[in-house]
């Protein structure tokens, strides 16, 4: 059995809100949602913050013991399910919940528990290991959704999420699960990881009043990135499935390749990258110049940039200048590892819609990212037909999603 597997759900919960269509042309418009944040902290720090309403998903009650990082996540995976047009439970006999899977990925688990605890002056909640366990947002999905098949959590860095929806991908196509609830969530935002961040010195520095756009990826004068948080799930289903059951498809997942660098744990590699996007355009059945997007990693640090610009050089060769490429990191912060479900939902919408988010705050860029890159007056991409999203973690772990229009 090898399924063509189809996006039939987007779900978002993320600093520009959580309908898609709103954050995509948030993005199209180049709207910044970073901002500064914790004044207490010495040096300045700016996130990307979601603007979340718990309480429409939990009671009170219900939020005993339930981290931001769960919350985020049930909320984007409920919302996925409802635009697939999917009902679990007893209204839903059609769908058996043994044949459901759930695919989370998650970078760091419960951060806001977890500083709680240390904070707490010795008073700690009986509850700060159930909330901040990495796979915590997977299984409060399952449970808010009565799923019932595999519940699996990928804890790979900011290539988390991504693995996860190319490991959702592998179980429909093999027909193991009829439908795959298939993202991730992360909720970073507090003082102590902010700190850990700065310390390794890869965030982003910024002048008073100029945090927006502090994010520049591939810009000559670029300092890294900020944090971001937030959930994004897609909902993945067999083609043929979908058909059957008239359900709109945004897109087809054609192709994933993951590879290891196995040389440094947080200094990128191009060939291993180089490695992961091969294997995605293989397994596809499509050559460098068929792709015509790529929502690139692009964390706009010194080494990171030029990296993936030297493995994607290696495989487009003398096509790179086909591939128009943009991070939207300098718009939406760094989600770590719910990055590449939210980069992966964008590059399906990109699809859909046949519109490439801008590559943002770069005035001039570094003539080592010899990339075309997307600009704000030219978005439109009328012929786009396959897009890329690529993850690259810390670990050396390099995540690839290839998708064609459905």
């Amino acid at each position: 059995m090898n399924h063509e597997v189809a996006v039939t759900g987007l779900g978002v919960v993320a600093p520009h809100g959580d309908e898609p269509g709103a954050l995509f042309d948030a993005l199209l418009q180049g709207r910044s949602a970073i901002q500064p944040v914790f004044p207490e902290l010495p040096k300045p720090a700016a996130a990307a913050t979601a603007a979340f309403d718990e309480t429409r998903w939990f009671t009170k009650l219900q939020l005993a013991g339930v981290d931001r990082v769960s919350q985020l996540a049930v909320a984007a995976a409920d919302l996925a399910m409802r635009d697939a047009g999917i009902q679990t439970g007893d209204a839903a006999p059609d769908v058996d919940p043994e044949r459901i899977g759930v695919f989370g990925g998650c970078g760091m688990g419960g951060a806001a528990a977890l500083e709680a605890a240390y904070r707490g002056n010795g008073r700690v909640s009986p509850l700060t290991i159930p909330a901040f366990m990495p796979n915590a947002p997977a299984a409060h999905v399952a449970m808010r959704l009565g799923v019932q098949g595999p519940v699996l959590t990928y804890s790979v860095a900011c290539a988390s999420s991504s693995v996860a929806i190319a490991e959702a991908a592998k179980a429909v196509q093999r027909g193991e699960v009829d439908i795959a609830i298939a993202g991730g969530s992360e909720a970073l935002i507090v003082p102590g990881v902010v700190l850990a961040w700065q310390a390794m010195q890869t965030l982003a520095t910024f002048q008073p009043g100029e945090a927006a756009s502090a994010v520049r990826p591939f810009a000559t004068d670029r300092s890294g990135f900020v944090l971001g948080e937030g959930a994004a799930f897609l909902v993945l289903e067999s083609a043929e499935r979908a058909r059957r059951r008239g359900a709109r498809s945004y897109a087809t997942l054609a192709g994933w390749g993951l590879s290891s660098d196995a040389t440094h744990l947080t200094k990128p590699d191009a060939p291993g990258q180089a490695r992961a996007l091969r294997t995605a355009l293989r397994q596809a059945g499509l050559q460098p110049r068929d792709v015509g997007y790529c929502n690139a990693h692009g964390t706009a640090t010194r080494i990171g940039d030029v990296v993936e610009c030297n493995a994607l050089a290696q495989v487009w060769g003398n096509d790179l200048d086909l591939l128009r490429v943009s991070s939207t990191k300098a718009l939406h912060g760094h989600m770590l590892g719910a990055a590449g479900a939210l980069e992966a939902l964008i590059t399906v919408l990109a699809l859909h819609n046949r519109q490439l988010p801008p590559n943002a705050h770069c005035n001039e860029i570094d003539p080592a990212c010899g990339l075309h890159l997307v600009t704000q007056g030219d978005t439109a991409a009328p012929a786009l037909e396959a897009a890329i999203s690529n993850s690259f973690a810390f670990g050396g772990t390099n995540s690839v999603l290839l998708f064609r229009r459905a």
